[in-house]
């Protein structure tokens, strides 16, 4: 049995699941709807306050659909319940980040400031050097914050650019002077 298959998906107060033909998932809650299309040879049930995913036999692909199809749900669930969240660090003389309306503007060293605009359902803000990305689906908020980190990534001789708040720069040692 897949570990984190078998595991049942919890369904907290103010959430409401909506399992439709062909397994069209629709998870509603305070902070907002989220709907997905799960894969169709598994086999999900909504019983009571709970979601359970079984498999219907013992392909590798099923066994690989089995984990992934219950890890889609449950993080819709939490998206809905609570959100995610992602902070930036930007690190760097000169280096700064600041929101102007529903931009981004980054002046990360090059000859122009870079402007990125917050996708659909996401919202960043900027609170001195780092950057918080929030929104209901945990796909867009780390695809958007790994978009921005792009943009200047983390040097490993002084450190500079734009890294994961969490994220640890190996760093080396410079060139050897005499």
């Amino acid at each position: 049995m897949s570990r984190v298959g078998r595991l049942p998906v919890a369904i907290p107060a103010g959430v409401t699941v909506d399992l439709k033909e062909g397994n069209d998932l629709t998870v509603k809650g305070p902070k907002g709807t989220l709907q997905r299309v799960l894969p169709a040879e598994m086999e999900v049930k909504v019983e009571g306050d709970q979601i359970i995913v079984n498999r219907p036999n013992d392909l590798k692909k099923m066994k690989s659909f089995h984990g992934l199809t219950r890890s889609l749900i449950h993080n819709m669930v939490v998206g809905v319940s609570e959100g995610y969240t992602k902070v930036l660090e930007v690190n760097g003389v000169g280096y700064r980040a600041q929101k102007d309306g529903k931009k981004l503007v980054l002046n990360l060293g090059y000859s122009h400031p870079i402007e990125m605009i917050d996708p659909e359902g996401l919202e960043s803000s900027v609170d001195g050097n780092k950057i918080t990305i929030s929104g209901i689906d945990k796909e867009k908020v780390g695809q958007y914050a790994a978009e921005i980190r792009d943009k200047r990534r983390p040097e490993p001789y002084k450190g500079k650019g734009i890294k994961y708040a969490d994220e640890v720069i190996r760093r080396k040692v410079g060139k050897a002077g005499k």
